[in-house]
């Protein structure tokens, strides 16, 4: 039996993704070969690599003067290569968690760092009305804090180039893409296997490459100029990007998937705000729809383990809190049905009717 698959990342995967990619690993194109075997420089591969990228062109409606490659590193060795490329004297960054304080230690190794951040109440909100000097190079946000559980929910506008993470929520919802310098992320928490990075990039944001030696594996240019085939690309890892991407498409595109996790969404918070045991973190108009953060009460801390086991009687599986959070989280990234969702609210209503 399946199980109800709420892991922060690796993320669920839809079937049509995991039954293509395990066929193609047997035998890819009917050329004798499994994808792990074929050149990636073959006709075969090239095939899978073009259609990936017209695939994110289309479904995320993006212009032509913006290149998409894909890297490895994760969204980790971004957080080093954006600097290194486009920090002269000072950025910007939005501190909303985990993903973003990394993000800063590896910004302030190459220039100054203005930030405003939420930590003064644990990331469980997003600032707002804060001011961003126009003289900056670039603006960094996360636009959503899979440990935390705060999301941004719509496309902001700053003078000054406008650089996202959406390792997390990316292919969600409906992005304005012309906002955005850069977006960038790694495919394992809502589009794919770990293993393979994507990046947007706006063409004319790549004259602002800074004046330093970087080194060739490090620029963004290296990566657009031999179309992510400077090295061998993670073959497997795109192939089932692709199968994903193709699946968004037939399930009706980014409308559909904001719909879905909307609803998805609405009926886990709506069975943590009724409960007398479980209760939310984040503040409400900032909730993020992919990771959704809970706790006990505190009368009921001490079974937290027990609601872990629990609900993985019950089949639902990857609900314990991060470690710097406790408590417990369910990742409903875009695969996650709402069969799964109903799996865990009856858990949580059967436990508390039990225990409460």
């Amino acid at each position: 039996m399946r199980k109800h698959i709420f892991n922060a990342g690796p993320c669920k995967l839809s079937d049509r993704t995991l039954e293509n990619t395990a066929k193609a690993i047997l035998e890819f194109n009917n050329s004798g070969q499994s994808i792990m075997e074929v050149s990636h420089r073959g006709k075969d591969f090239q095939a899978v690599m073009d259609d990936t990228v017209v695939l994110m062109k289309e479904i995320l409606n993006i212009p032509d003067n913006y290149s998409v490659i894909f890297l490895g590193g994760g969204a980790s060795m971004q957080f080093c290569m954006i600097p290194y490329n486009f920090l002269t004297t000072k950025a910007f960054y939005l501190n909303t968690g985990t993903w973003s304080t990394k993000a800063i230690k590896e910004a302030k190794l190459w220039g100054e760092v203005i930030e405003v951040s939420s930590k003064d109440k644990d990331f469980t909100y997003i600032p707002k009305n804060f001011n961003v000097p126009d003289d900056v190079d670039y603006v960094h946000i996360t636009t959503n804090n899979t440990i935390r559980g705060s999301e941004i929910h719509e496309d902001w506008s700053f003078k000054a180039p406008l650089i996202a993470d959406m390792s997390s929520d990316i292919l969600s919802r409906p992005v304005d893409v012309k906002k955005y310098a850069m977006i960038y992320g790694g495919a394992q928490k809502n589009m794919g296997p770990a293993g393979v990075t994507f990046c947007i990039i706006r063409n004319d944001f790549l004259e602002r490459v800074v004046d330093r030696p970087i080194p060739t594996m490090l620029k963004y240019t290296t990566h657009i100029e031999e179309g992510s085939m400077y090295n061998t690309p993670p073959c497997v890892n795109i192939f089932a990007l692709r199968e994903t991407l193709y699946w968004v498409k037939e399930m009706g595109g980014l409308k559909a998937m904001d719909k879905l996790a909307n609803d998805r969404a609405n009926m886990l918070y709506g069975a943590i705000d009724g409960s007398k045991m479980f209760k939310g973190t984040v503040a409400k108009e900032d909730r993020s729809r992919m990771n959704i953060v809970f706790i006990f009460e505190d009368k009921y801390k001490h079974l937290e383990e027990d609601f872990v086991k629990f609900a993985s009687s019950k089949n639902c599986v990857g609900i314990k809190g991060h470690r710097s959070v406790g408590g417990f989280r369910a990742s409903t990234y875009n695969a996650c049905t709402l069969e799964d969702v109903k799996a865990l609210v009856n858990a949580m209503k059967e436990f508390e009717k039990a225990n409460a």
